[in-house]
């Protein structure tokens, strides 16, 4: 497996600032969970 940084994962640049990185992985954290309706 490789290791793979919560950039890639989260789909930002590592310039991103601390909003944009909030707002992705919200976004991930709606589009993955188990509980969503």
């Amino acid at each position: 497996m490789e290791d793979l940084s919560y950039y890639e994962i989260l789909e930002v640049s590592q310039s991103a600032d601390k909003t944009t990185i909030k707002k992705a992985y919200r976004t991930m954290a709606k589009k993955y969970h188990p509980d969503k309706n």
